[in-house]
């Protein structure tokens, strides 16, 4: 399994509405071909940062997914105004070993 886990920290007064927009997003990712699971946290010591971790079952099912239309539409309800903390994004790949 093919793991990628996307990390920001949100630097307005707006995570709230970035937990809500997890909560209510289209669910698109989860039609896409290869896709495994997706989890979202958030530290409990520092509540305006967050990892998506989405499993895939191939670096290629990632990939066409990441190029994909369905991919820009998932994001299109990123509350408006939203601002990162500058460097703290970050997209890794992983290995899946065991559960």
């Amino acid at each position: 399994m093919y793991v990628v886990i996307s990390h920001f920290e949100v630097a307005n007064d707006k995570a709230d509405l970035v937990r809500e927009a997890f909560r209510n997003r289209p669910h698109l990712v989860e039609k896409a071909a290869g896709f495994v699971r997706m989890d979202v946290v958030s530290p409990l010591d520092n509540p305006a940062a967050f990892d998506l971790i989405t499993c895939w079952q191939s670096k290629d099912s990632f990939e066409t997914w990441h190029r994909s239309h369905a991919y820009r539409d998932a994001h299109q309800g990123i509350p408006g105004g939203l601002k990162l903390v500058a460097g703290s994004t970050s997209i890794r790949a992983y290995e899946h070993i065991t559960s």
